[in-house]
């Protein structure tokens, strides 16, 4: 199953990883949720977690989404073809995603997330100058369609693709269904807040 995975080569360090937890969960059940939140064991797992998903909900990308409408508007592009930039962005999304799988081992998961995130805070500071001088000059508009773009890319290539896999690299197999119920719980309540507080915020 590994070689049909992996492809041909080495794999007896990966199968040596996988036999060893087989063995140290020795036939363990699947924890509860409660159970997980109680463990001391995993407490450091579990605040990890908890702060990455709340980060992935503040770094902006609902607004950018809340907003890209009305960007590609003032940029001159018809409201009938709005939903074919939304696609693009959608695409976008999908690709750097993707070429995430590609870098994540080379350029390791700290070096990703860092960099996007960097990437990321400059796309939405620059973007909120754009927005300011929308009027100022013709091509400021196609700036900030550019901004979103980027923006979206880097989002794809860091924290999107990220921390999708980190629940099954950071918690052990009798603890990753409650750390699943645990993020979506908690991404969930964090959408419904944010929901709720960004049109008094607006």
């Amino acid at each position: 199953a590994v070689k049909q995975l992996w492809g041909d080569g080495d794999h007896l360090a990966e199968i040596n990883d996988m036999m060893s937890e087989q063995r140290a969960i020795g036939g363990e059940k699947a924890k509860s949720v409660w159970a997980l939140l109680r463990d001391r064991a995993v407490r450091w797992q579990l605040i990890t977690l908890l702060l990455v998903v709340s980060c992935i909900q503040l770094l902006g990308a609902n607004v950018v989404y809340s907003y890209a409408y009305n960007i590609f508007t003032k940029a001159g592009i018809p409201p009938a073809q709005t939903h074919y930039v939304s696609l693009g962005i959608g695409t976008t999304e999908i690709l750097s995603t993707v070429l995430c799988g590609f870098l994540i081992e080379r350029a390791g998961r700290k070096t990703l997330l860092w960099k996007n995130y960097t990437v990321m805070a400059l796309a939405l500071g620059l973007l909120t100058v754009t927005l300011s001088l929308q009027d100022s000059f013709f091509w400021v508009p196609y700036c900030s369609v550019a901004l979103v773009f980027i923006f979206i890319m880097s989002f794809g290539i860091g924290p999107g693709g990220v921390v999708c896999p980190l629940i099954t690299e950071i918690f052990i197999q009798s603890y990753r269904p409650a750390a699943y119920v645990f993020n979506g719980v908690i991404n969930w309540i964090q959408l419904f807040i944010l929901g709720l507080v960004f049109p008094f915020i607006v």
